[in-house]
């Protein structure tokens, strides 16, 4: 079969590929966090960290100082790079970026009117624009639809267990009219031999009274 270029149906256009360069939403939430760790960081001031080690604190204030700067450092180094790997495992860029892509499509949607297109280009109505029973019936559409093939099943099933029946009773009823004639035939045959037997016993009656007769005169 030769398929022409004309006849094959668009396909949708592909969708674009996801930049991993964090995006606005990305870059606000990184430095969020940046500014989050920072300021719960600084809340472990010298003096906070000097009252743990006051024998320190009075002898030696440039130690105490270096170590806490130290300690400090370390934290904000390790619960960095936690987060940098959290976000590579995540793909936290790549789906932020994927929300900013999608927040723009729907904004420039808005700005286009009140109609939007599907993936086939067709232009349709926007769902906030639709009625109550076209919403209601489009979410029921599934559901009742699957109702529907199993209740055809079910009557399939039904229809099939009634033919079986219907056979079955068409048998019995056969098997009835051939056991009521052969009773019938019995009854028959018995009042045939009924009628020979009453006609030879009124046969015999008739000769004995005669005799009887006879004798008496």
């Amino acid at each position: 079969m030769v398929v022409r270029v004309g006849d094959a149906s668009p396909s949708p256009p592909p969708q674009p590929p996801i930049p991993l360069t964090p995006g606005p939403r990305a870059s606000k939430f990184f430095t969020l966090f940046a500014s989050a760790l920072t300021k719960t960081l600084s809340t472990v001031s010298l003096s906070k960290f000097g009252a743990c080690f006051p024998t320190v604190a009075a002898r030696a204030p440039e130690i105490l100082s270096a170590v806490h700067a130290q300690i400090v450092a370390g934290v904000h180094a390790r619960v960095t790079a936690e987060f940098e790997d959290i976000c590579k495992e995540r793909e936290v860029v790549a789906g932020l970026n994927e929300l900013e892509r999608l927040v723009a499509e729907a904004r420039a949607r808005r700005q286009r009117g009140e109609l939007g297109s599907d993936s086939s280009g067709r232009t349709v109505d926007a769902p906030h624009t639709l009625p109550p029973t076209t919403l209601y019936l489009a979410h029921l559409a599934p559901y009742l639809a699957a109702t529907q093939t199993q209740l055809v099943a079910q009557i399939a099933d039904t229809q099939t267990e009634n033919e079986a029946l219907a056979g079955r009773i068409a048998a019995q009823r056969e098997q009835v009219d051939v056991l009521l004639e052969g009773l019938e035939r019995r009854l028959r045959d018995l009042d045939g031999a009924n009628e020979v037997l009453g006609a030879c016993g009124v046969g015999e009656g008739g000769d004995g009274g005669g005799g009887g007769g006879g004798g008496g005169g």
